[in-house]
Parts: structure tokens; C-alpha cells; sequence
């Protein structure tokens, strides 16, 4: 059984998701220090005018070094409403987001007290909507020495990095997107991005991609 080892994220990209179909067990860091400006509390997707980056606000620790796990998020910006108004302006004349509105709604209603509770519980989510089944587990110590029957992703997958060099094995498969005519293709956006215009497909897109 060779597990891999992947950064929580914020509706994380296409490409951690083949990773959660890849691999026959998933360890979910979150007993590292937290890392800014990555997947852990921002998501990409296809807005009207390109790609827009939504960002969760975090309570700034009181130490310079917190894990993860212990990440708190903020309630400043009304960043719930706004969100869940950008997905809806984003998605609403995708062909799967009706079918899927209601999954999600909940998830900006509710308040998570911790970043990585509400990326899991989304995670869980979006993998049962997908239909993988991912052997899911989080840290509880931060792990530095790998052996050869071990993959380490959590700093791989990351909004600042090409993955086409990180993960030469992640082959971007095109699918519909609305704004594709306008737009182009843009690759490796939210799993959402791939939920809602592709629906039960979507698995087949992330099975292609591997």
C-alpha cells in the first residue's frame, strides 16, 4: 500500500484530486507549520473574466509558528457571502452546478471554528459526488525522511508552481468550461470547476489525467 502525502486544501486543484484516486492511502498534512499563500485556504475558478482566486481569512496566531490543524478562520469580509456569490456567478449556467447547488449551500452557511475541519468535510464531500474513495487520514506529526514506497505532494501542488514540471504524471485532460469560448481552456482550476460542468463524468476526466 503506497501512501501519499498532501497538503489540506481549499477545494483543492484537479490535480490533487488524482492524487486521492492514485494512491490507495491519502495522509492529509496538518501537523505541519502553516504555509501561506498556497491550496491550504485559497481555491482557483473560472469566473467571466478569467481566473478568480477566493481566499479564506485566517485568525492570525498568536505564535509565528502554528500548525495546521490549529488554524482558526476568520469571520472578517463576509467572506462566506462572497464566496458562495462568486461560485453561483461562476457556475450557474454550468450544465451540473443546479444538481450540486444544494450540497454545497450549507458549507457558507455554517461557521467552521478550524480551516482544516471545513476543507475536510468539503473534501469528503466533493470525493462521494465524484464516487472515489480515498483511504483518508490526517497527520499527527510532521513527517521529514520518506522511503521509496512514499510520495510527498504537500508542497508539489502549489498555486506558485508549474505542475506540469512537479508532477510530470498529471496529464491535463480538456473538459467543457462555460467561458471556454472566451477564455480558452484553463487548466488545473478547483475540483469544482470540473464537478459542475462535467458532473458524473468527472471521475473519468481524473482517471484520463493520471
Amino acid at each position: 500500500m503506497r501512501p501519499v502525502y498532501i497538503a489540506t486544501a481549499y477545494l483543492g486543484p484537479i490535480q490533487q484530486y488524482c492524487k486521492m484516486l492514485q494512491y490507495p492511502e491519502v495522509r492529509i498534512e496538518t501537523a505541519e507549520n502553516y504555509v501561506k499563500q498556497t491550496y491550504r485556504n485559497r481555491c482557483s475558478i473560472a469566473a467571466a473574466n478569467g481566473p478568480l482566486s477566493l481566499s479564506i481569512p485566517i485568525v492570525k496566531p498568536d505564535t509565528l509558528k502554528c500548525q495546521t490543524k490549529d488554524i482558526r478562520i476568520s469571520d472578517h469580509g463576509n467572506w462566506r457571502h462572497l464566496h458562495w456569490n462568486a461560485l453561483v456567478s461562476a457556475y450557474n449556467m454550468s450544465p451540473f452546478f443546479e444538481y450540486y447547488e444544494e450540497d454545497f449551500a450549507p458549507f457558507y452557511e455554517k461557521k467552521y471554528e478550524f480551516l482544516a475541519d471545513f476543507n475536510e468535510e468539503l473534501c469528503r464531500l466533493v470525493c462521494s459526488l465524484i464516487d472515489i474513495q480515498p483511504d483518508m487520514e490526517r497527520t499527527d506529526m510532521y513527517k521529514i525522511d520518506f522511503t521509496s514506497d512514499e510520495d510527498d505532494f504537500r508542497e508539489r501542488i502549489h498555486p506558485k508552481k508549474d505542475y506540469k514540471e512537479e508532477d510530470p504524471d498529471f496529464i491535463v485532460q480538456p473538459y467543457y468550461q462555460v467561458f471556454q469560448e472566451r477564455l480558452g481552456f484553463l487548466p488545473n482550476l478547483s475540483i469544482v470547476d470540473l464537478l459542475f460542468n462535467m458532473g458524473p463524468e468527472s471521475l473519468l476526466i481524473l482517471q484520463k489525467s493520471l
